[in-house]
Formats: C-alpha cells, sequence, structure tokens
C-alpha cells in the first residue's frame, strides 16, 4: 500500500478541479525547470515538487517516453524535443507571427535596439515568462535572448509588467515590489537598468486585449551604455499597435 505523502506534494496543493492527479503531478514535473536548468536529478525533482522519488521516478519515464523530457547518461534529465514542437504548434496555430514580428522588426528599425514579445504562462508559483517572439538588434553588442527562451516573472522589466497587472504575482510579492507594481500600472510602463541583468536595461509596456485583461508585454532591450529613455514613446506605440489584436 503507498506511504501517506509526509507532505502535500505541489500538484495536490494546486490540483485542477476534476482533473486526474497523474497528471497533475507530472506536469509539476516539467514545471520544475527554471530558467538556466540544463538537467536536473531525480532527487533535484523529487525536492521542487514535493514528490516521492518512486513516484516522481514513473511519471519521469511517461513523460520520457512522450519526448517531453530526455534522460541523459549521467541519469539527469532534461526538456526533451517534444516541448520545442509544441511550442511551434502554439505560435503557428495563432498566427501571432503576421500580427507580432512586422510590429517589432518596425521598432527595431526606428530604435536599433533588440525588440521582444513576452507572455505569461502557468499560475502561481509555477508562472513563467515566455519569449514567444524577438527581433535582434543590429549592433554587435547585444543581449542574447532567443524566441522560446523562460525568463523570469520576477525580474526584467517584461516580468515586471506582465507582474504588475496579476493578482496571483502580487498576493506573494513583498511590499516593495508591490508599491514597485503601483507605480507600473500608474505610468503604465516600466523603464529599468539592471533589473535581470546589471548591464542590460529594459523599456516595457503591456498588451491588453479586448477586455482589457494584459495578455503580453513589448520590451525593448539594450546595454546599459546605450539606454535612452526617448525610446519609452516608441515601445508604446508598438505596444499600442497590437491591443486587442492578440490574446
Amino acid at each position: 500500500m503507498p506511504r501517506p505523502a509526509r507532505t502535500e506534494s505541489l500538484a495536490d496543493h494546486s490540483a485542477a478541479a476534476g482533473g486526474v492527479a497523474a497528471v497533475d503531478r507530472a506536469l509539476t514535473l516539467l514545471a520544475a525547470f527554471r530558467e538556466g536548468d540544463a538537467a536536473l536529478g531525480l532527487a533535484e525533482l523529487a525536492q521542487r515538487t514535493r514528490l516521492y522519488k518512486s513516484t516522481a521516478l514513473r511519471l519521469l519515464a511517461s513523460l520520457e517516453h512522450a519526448g517531453l523530457l530526455h534522460r541523459q547518461p549521467d541519469g539527469r534529465y532534461a526538456l526533451g524535443a517534444e516541448i520545442a514542437r509544441l511550442h511551434a504548434v502554439y505560435a503557428a496555430a495563432f498566427s501571432l507571427d503576421r500580427v507580432v514580428l512586422p510590429v517589432l522588426q518596425a521598432l527595431v528599425r526606428e530604435t536599433g535596439e533588440s525588440a521582444a514579445y513576452h507572455v505569461r504562462q502557468g499560475q502561481g508559483a509555477n508562472a513563467i515568462r515566455v519569449c514567444l517572439f524577438r527581433v535582434d538588434s543590429p549592433h554587435p553588442v547585444r543581449d542574447h535572448i532567443k524566441a522560446g527562451d523562460v525568463l523570469p516573472l520576477s525580474r526584467g522589466t517584461g516580468g515586471r509588467v506582465l507582474s504588475a497587472w496579476d493578482a496571483a504575482s502580487q498576493a506573494g510579492a513583498s511590499a516593495r515590489d508591490k508599491a514597485l507594481y503601483a507605480a507600473i500600472r500608474k505610468a503604465g510602463a516600466y523603464c529599468a537598468a539592471g533589473d535581470r541583468l546589471a548591464d542590460v536595461a529594459g523599456i516595457s509596456v503591456p498588451v491588453f486585449d479586448t477586455h482589457g485583461a494584459v495578455v503580453a508585454a513589448v520590451t525593448l532591450t539594450m546595454p546599459v551604455h546605450r539606454y535612452d529613455a526617448g525610446y519609452l514613446s516608441a515601445v508604446t506605440r508598438a505596444a499600442q499597435a497590437l491591443h486587442g489584436r492578440t490574446g
């Protein structure tokens, strides 16, 4: 007979109403991967998800069989190629590239800096920020984010903007961050240098859907030495060009 869990796993703590517990638990294993994680061992995955190792091992076998994870020769697990395929299907299904990329390309032509389109994915503590689209600056010195990269919600101007309009992010935020989010909502944008990386500056503006909910952030990034607050107007126009057109 299975042992009762000493503490609730992350999946049990936020189980989907009417869902399947095993699926919820498997998905928490995928969500356990964070920015900078090339591969994770069984012990680390079990710790992050609060699953027993025996339970995690069975779920990992299924995820590996589906191509969502890949088990390396050293026994650690890395995200599988199926993740990239699903992302490609997701992007193509909504034809967002035909809507978003021309706006980002125009923004790069106007400013000479790198432009990106970030969205929030996931709920609660498992929420992340994904760079769905990116157009690089023609300058040889720039930050090197790629479409598909996962970035933190709690750092970087894009993450801050997405969090500023998200109740779940604010609920767990410090008093300092709550004050920052209030200021971002009031300004309708966030400009900062060194918020995520010391040598990178960013300017981000939210994109709203037809109901007034924030669905994305348009972000312009550049090395700190090229930062120009005057670019805010160009980023604002780019975000406004996408209002009501994505979601």
